[in-house]
């Protein structure tokens, strides 16, 4: 059986709202920050669905437009 983590099944602060928002935003991958929150990455990737918060990376280029 696999260990939970610490935040298990506890509702979202507003601080851990505002640090998911700001580690998306510094394109930090998703297991980063699940361990930095103590969360899963189903659970990063649900809280961020419900505040409308994108962890699409944007410093990387489109499929198809890199130069050769």
């Amino acid at each position: 059986m696999s260990k939970k983590p610490k935040n298990h099944g506890k509702s979202w602060t507003p601080a851990e709202n505002k640090q998911l928002k700001q580690l998306a935003k510094g394109n930090t991958p998703t297991r980063i920050i699940g361990l930095k929150l103590g969360r899963t990455e189903g659970a990063i990737y649900n809280q961020a669905s419900e505040e409308e918060i994108s962890l699409k990376p944007v410093n990387q280029s489109p499929y198809g437009t890199k130069k050769k």
